[in-house]
Parts: C-alpha cells; sequence; structure tokens
C-alpha cells in the first residue's frame, strides 16, 4: 500500500505541531509541537477553550488579590496560558513542547534567562520534567547569551526568528539544543524584495535552511534543525531530512492527503563531504554579518514586534474577559 507524502516524511524527519489547537494535535499525533504568542492568542479566543482561559484567569485573579489591576491579573494570567497548553500539549504528543520566553525581552540578557527560569519552576511544578520542554527565545545576541547560561543549567531552548547562517553558528556556538529558521518568511521578504516568484530549490527560504543544517552537520554541531514557517508543500518537499520540521495543521493535513514519493533531501552525510568555510563568530561578526543582510534585519525586527503585538493583545483580550467574569459573577472570581 503506497504511503502518504506524511508517512514518508516521518522516516527522517522528526514532525512537529506549528499549532496551539490542541485538537489538531489529537488529529495528527505529532512527535513534538511548539507554540508562539500568535498561535496562544488565536487558541485562546476559540470558544473550546474558553474554560482553560477563565480558570487560569481566576487562579491569577486569586494569587494577585482583590486589589490587582485587571492588567497586572491579566498579565500574570497569560504566562500561566502557555504553561497551560503545554501541559495539556504533552498529554497528548511522546516528545517537547517549545514555550517561548517575552518577546519584549529579546535584547535583554538577564530578564530572559529569569523568565526562562519561571517558565522550567511552573512546568516544574506541575511535574513536568525539563526534558520535556524547550524555552523558545528570538535569536538575537542577547537572546543566544541567555540561552548558553540555560543550557549549562540544563534547561534546552529553541533559538526562534532565526533568519541568517551567523545567527545558527552563534547559537550552535553556544550550545543550543535547537534552532528555528524560518522559511517562509524569509521567501515573503525575497518576494516582496524583487517581485519575483520563487519555486522548489530556487526558494530562497529552502536555500537558506539548506545552507544552515549543511554548515552544522559538516562541522559536527549537536544543535538540531528545526525549519519552520512554511508557505507552501513545495518548501516542505524540498527541506525532507532535516532534523526537525514545524508544521501547521492545514500543511499537516494536505501532506496526509497527498500520495507520491518523497525523496530525502537534507542528508548529514552529504553535507560533510561538502567544500564548507568555517566561520568565527563573535559579537563583532555577528553585528557586521546582521547588518549586511537586510532580509536578516528586516525579518528579525519584524518578528520580534509581531510577537510583542500579540503579547499586547492577548493581555488586552485577558483584561476584557476577566472583566466580564468580575461583572457576571464578582463573588466568583
Amino acid at each position: 500500500m503506497p504511503q502518504n507524502l506524511l508517512e514518508q516524511l516521518r522516516q527522517f524527519t522528526v514532525v512537529v505541531a506549528d499549532t496551539g489547537d490542541i485538537e489538531a494535535m489529537e488529529k495528527f499525533r505529532p512527535q513534538d509541537a511548539t507554540t508562539n504568542p500568535s498561535l496562544i492568542t488565536a487558541a485562546a479566543q476559540m470558544p473550546q477553550y474558553r474554560p482553560i482561559v477563565d480558570e487560569v484567569l481566576k487562579e491569577a485573579h486569586k494569587e494577585l488579590g482583590d486589589g490587582a489591576s485587571d492588567k497586572a491579573v491579566a498579565n500574570l494570567a497569560f504566562k500561566r496560558l502557555a504553561i497551560v497548553f503545554g501541559e495539556k500539549i504533552l498529554k497528548i504528543i511522546p516528545g517537547r513542547v517549545s514555550t517561548e520566553v517575552d518577546a519584549r525581552l529579546s535584547y535583554d540578557t538577564q530578564g530572559t534567562i529569569e523568565q526562562a527560569r519561571s517558565i522550567i519552576r511552573m512546568y516544574d511544578a506541575a511535574g513536568i520534567g525539563h526534558e520535556r520542554v524547550l524555552i523558545k527565545i528570538a535569536s538575537t545576541w542577547e537572546g543566544i547569551r541567555a540561552a548558553e547560561v540555560l543550557e549549562r543549567e540544563g534547561i534546552h531552548c529553541n533559538l526562534t526568528l532565526l533568519f541568517g547562517l551567523h545567527q545558527a553558528i552563534a547559537a550552535a556556538d553556544a550550545g543550543v539544543t535547537l534552532i528555528s529558521p524560518f522559511v517562509g518568511r524569509i521567501l515573503d521578504w525575497y518576494k516582496k524584495d524583487t517581485g519575483k516568484d520563487y519555486q522548489g530549490a530556487d526558494d530562497p527560504g529552502v536555500q537558506s535552511v539548506t545552507r544552515v543544517y549543511n554548515y552544522l552537520k559538516k562541522f559536527g554541531y549537536k544543535t538540531l534543525v528545526m525549519g519552520a514557517s512554511f508557505r507552501n508543500l513545495g518548501e516542505i518537499r524540498e527541506l525532507a531530512g532535516c532534523d526537525l520540521l514545524t508544521i501547521s495543521p492545514q500543511f499537516l493535513g494536505e501532506l496526509e492527503s497527498t500520495e507520491g514519493t518523497l525523496p530525502r533531501m537534507l542528508d548529514p552525510q552529504k553535507a560533510a563531504a561538502l567544500p564548507i568555510e568555517k566561520i568565527k563568530v563573535d559579537k563583532a561578526t555577528f553585528d557586521r554579518m546582521h547588518a549586511e543582510d537586510r532580509m536578516a534585519t528586516d525579518k528579525l525586527k519584524e518578528g520580534i514586534d509581531g510577537f510583542a503585538a500579540a503579547l499586547v493583545k492577548l493581555e488586552n483580550l485577558l483584561a476584557a474577559r476577566l472583566a466580564e467574569l468580575e461583572s457576571r459573577a464578582p463573588a466568583a472570581v
């Protein structure tokens, strides 16, 4: 019986669900799952998850007391909400969940370290071990330095919003567990900048992730590469063989319903044979390479701003929901 593309992909790539929708995870049963503020915000607005949101709000209100403002309660609640979704996700999947540090801390090394430790403490309190959690941090120089400290403490990190080779090398040198280069967002930038359309191996996002993968495999780094942010099935096909791919429920469904042959495109043995020059990435080199890469500069800033805006939206949604709960049944909150 012929295998669908999803079954074939799983033979050489770990499939990760790129969603905060628990029902989608129950359907596709991925190995791992990753969320971000935008996905959590979307999930929090779904009617089926309203009881979860309400319970988190009530607990946050109880902890802070009646004198706390709705904004303060909402701020605590959104941090707890990511953990609650993480707990529920980990009951479905056998692997790990990625939980993101506040994007507004992306250039604050110490702030990132402290919030990551806080996230791990909350998972610990829920009886979930470090080995099942990845702390998601933006791939700024400051974020990478935070991840280096956390990895030494046994807290595993997923460096996200990664658009350039300099970010990947710096993260791998820091010993991070996993990096998430963003395929589709790179494509978006080049399409807008050049006015061209790109297909298959010509896709700049595919080329970027392939370059990152080959470099890390060539020089024996333990850091895993997880392609993220896909715009079409062609990108996924071209990156078959990447250590992990985090895929939306829409594309998981398309892969599952599509038959055909899916050849392995990325392979560590092939990478080892490539003539690749080793690059030493200190802060000066990182800053220079980042400044020279307009795409990486634009997309990192845009990504951080977008995740920060999603957090503000989520806080506002939670504050509005809390006010609604208080007006309906003040004694119960």
